[in-house]
């Protein structure tokens, strides 16, 4: 398996996917709840991506490994507001379903590419 650039990374495309179908569901709230609860699910969600592909940048492979495990507590934070934007009615149980989905699908295949650097770097 060889990775020429970021965007042959499934993972690193499925969070830039995901961080911006929380854009798009956030946008149309009101003021409180984007200033609130918005903002930090968007930052959250940026990261996922933002540290894969920081690591991606770096020259060893340690490195690489220590941004994507940035991103996976990243992920687990952008849990914690789904179920805060369910809970507030600000996504609905579908909604709150879909996104959840996706991101569980991220957060497998952010582990395995760990599982592959880890690899990767023993070679």
């Amino acid at each position: 398996m060889s990775y020429n650039k970021i965007e042959d990374l499934d993972v690193y495309i499925l969070a830039e996917d995901f961080s911006n179908a929380i854009w798009d569901v956030t946008a149309g709230w009101d003021f409180f709840a984007k200033d609130t609860i918005g903002k930090q699910v968007c930052r959250a969600a940026d990261s996922i991506s933002a540290n894969i592909a920081e690591g991606y940048g770096r020259f060893h492979f340690k490195e690489n490994k220590n941004f994507c495990y940035y991103s996976r507590g990243s992920i687990l934070e952008t849990k914690s507001f789904l179920r805060k934007m369910r809970h507030r009615a600000l996504i609905s149980e579908e909604t709150f379903q879909k996104l959840l989905n996706q991101l569980e699908v991220i957060h497998i295949k952010l582990n395995a590419y760990i599982k592959y650097i880890g690899k990767s770097s023993t070679v």
